[in-house]
């Protein structure tokens, strides 16, 4: 695989924040061929051509047959959610090289832009962490919408508090902290789900997001299930946050803010936790064990997920001892039929390549792939997309 010298970030230019996304884009690019490179010399070696066999640990299906990487050309364009914009354009980063002639690119901008530019037609494919509701479904003026199930990952709470390297928080008391109830870390709330840790009386600065967001809207009917008694801001893309608290756009905003602010707490996605350097909060499962946002704790909810005929499923707060409760899957999402021959293959091509060795890369930028179940529902589904 070839690096395009433009790629490569200058250390001179932009700010600290922009040059390590710089540096971090080029490792995705890295690890991307290093990864499809190693994918295909396992295949060779155990003789499966990337049809027959077992599939290596942890990647995905073959995908679907018939699919000519190198005809593809020209521009497709997405937007959407920010919690899987890394692994995107990780996966945009490996596709480059077996589709040298496609251009894909991914705006972000939330799911709630995704979801609307996708009915105005607007872009190609929209990347959403929530569904569409029922009412809003006339409004997609290219006809019947398609869900992709893509990957997993934990929605974190992650917090700033110098002295308190461990931090566990229980459904009721999270929801009581996150409706501005809660105004100082050593309240009786916290302090009795910590028991043995000295809190400091630091006032607690709730973060969240600005703008409509699937990373919300999951972290919220998260809430909803998990602290029914308490939680009173209802669920969605948006809700009413308390007036002294803090907007962020994107989830690199509001990891911004939590590690900027002392006290800070919000709900950030894995891999921009990871990257910031923030805290994360231990969550209290149904299982009544505290368990720290991981991709195993994300797989281990996974695994319990019922998966509707529309290939949308709801992993939060899943049953399990391992369980991560606030683990939220994210969709790729397409028009059915695609007038456009040449921007359709394309579409239907890029989920492909999500589907099966974009699977593989999932892991390197902290991102969970999707059980063997869901993944060739998902590839089965690709039959449906109507090209022409």
């Amino acid at each position: 695989m070839l690096i395009d010298p433009r790629d490569w970030p200058s250390p001179a230019c932009g700010t600290k924040e922009e040059r390590l996304q710089a540096h971090r884009r080029l490792w995705v690019v890295a690890v991307a061929a290093i990864a499809l490179l190693a994918l295909g010399a396992c295949s060779k070696k155990a003789g499966t051509g990337g049809s027959g066999g077992s599939a290596p640990a942890g990647s995905g299906p073959p995908g679907a047959a018939g699919i000519d990487y190198q005809a593809l050309s020209g521009t497709v364009n997405g937007s959407g959610a920010t919690f899987p914009k890394t692994f995107y354009e990780s996966a945009i980063g490996g596709m480059r090289a077996k589709a040298p002639n496609l251009t894909n690119n991914y705006a972000g901008g939330g799911s709630g832009k995704g979801k609307q530019d996708l009915a105005d037609q607007v872009v190609d494919w929209a990347g959403s962490d929530s569904t569409v509701k029922p009412d809003d479904l006339g409004k997609y003026k290219g006809g019947t919408i398609l869900y992709f199930p893509t990957v997993a990952a934990p929605i974190t709470v992650s917090y700033n508090l110098a002295d308190v390297g461990s931090l566990k928080l229980s459904p009721s008391t999270l929801a009581r902290i996150f409706q501005g109830e809660i105004k100082a870390w050593n309240a009786p709330e916290i302090q009795a789900d910590n028991q043995g840790t000295n809190l400091p009386g630091t006032p607690v600065v709730v973060a969240h997001r600005s703008d409509g967001s699937g990373t919300t809207s999951n972290f919220t009917r998260y809430l909803k299930a998990a602290a029914a008694a308490d939680w009173k801001l209802d669920a969605g893309d948006t809700v009413s946050w308390p007036a002294d608290s803090q907007a962020g756009s994107g989830n690199s905003g509001v990891a911004q803010i939590v590690k900027s602010t002392k006290g800070a707490i919000g709900y950030v996605d894995f891999a921009d936790a990871k990257a910031s350097g923030l805290q994360l909060a231990a969550i209290k499962n149904r299982s009544g064990n505290f368990v720290a946002a991981s991709l195993q704790g994300a797989s281990a909810a996974l695994a319990g997920a019922t998966v509707k005929p529309d290939l949308t499923y709801d992993p939060l707060d899943a049953p399990g001892d391992n369980a991560y409760p606030i683990t939220a899957p994210t969709w790729v999402i397409v028009y059915e039929r695609q007038a456009d021959a040449t921007r359709g293959n394309a579409v239907k091509a890029w989920i492909n390549y999500v589907l099966s060795d974009g699977q593989v890369l999932a892991p390197t930028v902290d991102f969970a792939p999707l059980p063997e179940g869901i993944q060739r529902q998902a590839v089965a589904q690709l039959d449906k997309i109507r090209i022409g």
